[in-house]
Formats: structure tokens, C-alpha cells, sequence
């Protein structure tokens, strides 16, 4: 099988996993912020309007691909729904983390990893403002929560006239799948940023690694069922 029918199937594996999931199960259990605790938080946050953001990072099991030059893909940047730049410079800001009492990918977490074909490796969500379009200003994956032995770089969400969640990871797998015929401690980079709609879920794929993310409005969540 060729790497685009790999990467195609295992599109389609994940997003079985994530249709097996009913639409409430999204939007019901505990908020990520109590709608005073957001209020608060925007209102004492510089650029106002506060988001929680939601990613579980995995490994694939076996290879999504074969095996390519891999050092020739750092620095590669795909943007899914670019657009002009705003004209200001403004930076988010780190607002909290959020317990996993908080989560609302837990079960989407478990269906990975039973299925044999992904290892989460990370989960992790939190809340924050957003930086202006073009500046790629996010937070280092440690400040994040996640602490993965061979993952870093940054998550990033930025608003212009849409409001996108980038991420430009590097990940260096300790045994990398044989079938992408990459050595022991390879780093693989995912730079991919791409216009999100709130509640939908978003995946940034690579023939070794993934995540899939989460992004809902702090303050004025939608309530429970609906």
C-alpha cells in the first residue's frame, strides 16, 4: 500500500473513532470554566476573550507511510484556511490548565488505545487568549503539561478574520515503526495550522505521530446536551 492510501485509511480510522462518539459526549460532564470564573479571567486577561483548548498527542503503531528523508521536512509549514495578516501584534496568554475532571476527550483517548493502531502518548488542555494571525506566538508543550521524553515545540492559536490553532512539534521516537525506515531517536516534525470551528475536533497527521485537538469558547459554553 502506497503512503497516501496509508495516510487516507488512517484518516479514516480516526474519524471512525471519533463519529463512534454521540455529539454529548462533547458537551456534557463538568465545564471546563465556571461561566463567572471565565467572565473573570477575560476580564482580567489582556486580549479578552478566553478559549479552552483540548489535544491528545499519539504515535502510530505501525507505519502510516514508508520511509522518506525525514531531516528534509523540518521546517515545512502547511496552513489550512490562510488569510492576510491583521495588522496588529498581539500575544495570547496563558490563562490555566485544566484538570482531567475537565476533559471532554477522555473516551476518544481510550478508543485510540484500544484500537491497537495509535499509543496516546499525551493529553492535556487548558485555557488562554489568542495571539494575532501571522505572529505563530503559542506556548512550549512543557508549560502546556504535556512532558513527553523525545516531544517539543509549541501549540499556537492565533485569530486574524478566523481563528486557527497551529501546532510545530518535533518528536523524537526512542523505536520508530521499521517501515519508515527511520533510526532509533529520528525526529519527526508536524508544523500544520488550520482554521478551527469550536466543537469540532481537528487532526494534524504524519506517517509517525498525530493530535488531535479540541478547541470551545470558555465563556459561554453551550450547555450540557445540547
Amino acid at each position: 500500500m502506497d503512503r497516501i492510501t496509508r495516510r487516507d485509511a488512517a484518516r479514516l480510522v480516526l474519524r471512525s473513532l471519533a463519529l463512534a462518539l454521540p455529539l454529548a459526549a462533547l458537551l456534557t460532564g463538568p465545564r471546563p470554566l465556571a461561566a463567572q470564573d471565565a467572565a473573570a479571567a477575560a476580564a482580567a486577561t489582556p486580549g479578552g476573550t478566553v478559549y479552552n483548548i483540548e489535544v491528545i498527542v499519539f504515535r502510530a503503531a505501525s507505519p502510516l507511510g514508508g520511509a522518506e528523508n525525514w531531516s528534509a521536512e523540518t521546517g515545512e509549514r502547511s496552513v489550512a484556511g490562510d488569510e492576510g495578516a491583521s495588522g496588529s501584534s498581539q500575544v495570547g496568554h496563558f490563562v490555566a490548565a485544566l484538570p482531567s475532571s475537565a476533559w471532554q476527550l477522555g473516551e476518544l483517548e481510550s478508543r485510540l488505545r484500544a484500537s491497537g493502531a495509535y499509543v496516546p502518548v499525551a493529553h492535556a488542555a487548558w485555557s488562554q487568549t489568542a495571539s494575532s494571525w501571522g505572529t505563530r506566538a503559542g506556548f512550549a508543550v512543557q508549560r502546556l503539561g504535556i512532558d513527553v521524553p523525545g516531544l517539543s515545540g509549541t501549540v499556537f492559536l492565533e485569530r486574524g478574520q478566523f481563528l486557527h490553532l497551529g501546532v510545530s512539534l518535533t518528536y523524537s521516537i526512542a523505536e520508530p515503526p521499521a517501515g519508515l525506515g527511520a533510526a532509533a531517536g529520528t525526529p519527526f516534525s508536524l508544523n500544520e495550522s488550520r482554521r478551527i470551528r469550536f466543537y469540532e475536533r481537528n487532526y494534524y497527521d504524519h506517517p509517525a505521530f498525530g493530535v488531535i485537538a479540541l478547541v470551545t469558547p470558555a465563556q459561554g459554553a453551550r450547555p450540557p446536551g445540547r
